[in-house]
């Protein structure tokens, strides 16, 4: 490598990253196909028609759309599937993290950042899943649904659209198509969580339970 940068007279070890990149990227669209990188393709250069995965947060998605490379936005805040998603002593293993359902649907790949002529360059969203504490289908199942309904509502709805209680509600529905495919769906929307406030100069306690499920019954 230090040999190569030496001949091609490249500054570091990103701008020989970049070269790289870019001699692929010329044989790829020779092919009549198109690059795609998960964001550190930015760093030393972006290769010419290049796209970018913007997974270490949504800086990556930015910078690729302000210079007119397409992006698709799957931040690890929002969009890792691998991530707990209720409390980690009663979910299935997971790497770390937590991105519940409420999360998911909560984000927006829009960036206020971008102009609307730049928001053009957001390809969309992409949902990942790894693999490595995935031990099973059902496993794979638990950690996707209905986190995947989050992810298509974010795709195809202006976020104005959006609406978490009536979102909620349609999930009844969903759950009982889930139920008839015998997927194994996460039920974690309905764990109940609770907090703790103490007034020790009255000596008293209150304790306030939550929930993300629709009508709860606590």
């Amino acid at each position: 490598c230090q040999k190569r940068i030496k001949e091609e007279g490249l500054k570091d070890e990103h701008e020989l990253q970049s070269y790289f990149i870019t001699r692929i990227e010329r044989f790829l669209r020779s092919k009549g196909r198109r690059i795609i990188g998960w964001d550190e393709i930015l760093e030393g250069g972006l290769a010419p028609n290049a796209a970018v995965m913007s997974w270490r947060g949504t800086k990556g998605g930015i910078a690729a759309a302000k210079m007119g490379h397409p992006a698709v936005m799957t931040p690890t805040s929002h969009m890792y599937f691998d991530y707990f998603q209720g409390e980690p002593y009663i979910e299935p293993y997971a790497i770390w993290g937590h991105t519940p359902l409420r999360k998911v649907y909560g984000y927006d790949p829009m960036s206020e950042e971008l102009t609307a002529e730049e928001q053009k360059y957001i390809l969309g969203v992409q949902g990942n899943l790894w693999s490595e504490y995935i031990h099973s289908p059902d496993h794979n199942e638990y950690m996707t649904y209905p986190r995947g309904a989050a992810l298509a509502e974010i795709a195809w709805s202006d976020p104005k659209n959006k609406d978490w209680e009536d979102f909620k509600r349609r999930l009844e529905e969903q759950y009982r198509r889930y139920e008839q495919k015998d997927i194994n769906y996460s039920r974690s929307a309905y764990q109940v969580y609770f907090e703790v406030t103490d007034d020790a100069p009255n000596r008293k306690s209150t304790v306030n339970l939550l929930t993300d499920s629709y009508r709860p019954e606590i």
